[in-house]
């Protein structure tokens, strides 16, 4: 009987001549409808003499409301396990520089920040925000003209900085793969995961030096 509804349940066991009682200890489970049953006593296939009491529980109709536990400093791994454990669910992460590597900066859920201590229903999806162990360094912005692409992608992610748009512009003096463009430009002051754009030649003639 354990996936019937509370309804199907009861006209079954009318019909076998066996009696229902619903256990004070109803669960909830979020992929469950309300009213499912989610475990019965004796278990599927003991056999029962008629007019016997079969213990059910069921799904609660709505999910019940706990406390938001604090993971703010923590490591990811720990915030996963405490989320396991309360009944709720980790939804995305987001890094942001800061020099906690994997640690939690932020507890969101619904798109707000989530105080220690509110209720949310169980099952609620709490999203996070976490350290990218790099923080807000300062360097210098590389100089990526005249190298290959993949070349110049790979500069700027081991510089610490993220990739931003390859723009392709067709040119017949210049090799094919070929940065010819930049920003920011070489040079500038940049922060640690700042974005950086790229314009690389396309087809046309190629050039051998």
């Amino acid at each position: 009987m354990e996936g019937f509804q509370y309804d199907e349940v009861q006209d079954y066991l009318e019909g076998r001549k066996l009696r229902m009682e619903i256990t004070l200890d109803s669960g909830f489970v979020k992929e469950a409808k309300p009213l499912e049953v989610l475990k019965q006593n004796p278990k599927p296939g003991a056999k029962v003499k008629q007019d016997r009491k079969i213990y059910i529980t069921l799904n609660a109709k709505n999910a019940p409301l706990i406390r938001m536990p604090n993971l703010l400093n923590t490591q990811i791994k720990n915030a996963q396990e405490i989320l396991s454990n309360f009944g709720l669910v980790r939804g995305d992460i987001v890094y942001r520089a800061d020099i906690g590597h994997n640690v939690v900066l932020e507890q969101n859920y619904r798109g707000r920040a989530i105080k220690e201590g509110l209720e949310i229903p169980k099952g609620s999806q709490i999203d996070l925000v976490v350290g990218d162990g790099l923080g807000k360094q300062v360097l210098n912005m590389p100089n990526v003209i005249g190298m290959e692409d993949v070349e110049a992608e790979f500069l700027i992610l081991g510089s610490g900085l993220s990739m931003g748009n390859i723009n392709y512009v067709e040119t017949d003096t210049v090799p094919k793969g070929t940065v010819i463009k930049q920003l920011p430009p070489s040079g500038l002051k940049m922060k640690t995961g700042e974005r950086v754009d790229i314009w690389v030649s396309e087809l046309g003639r190629e050039i051998n030096f």
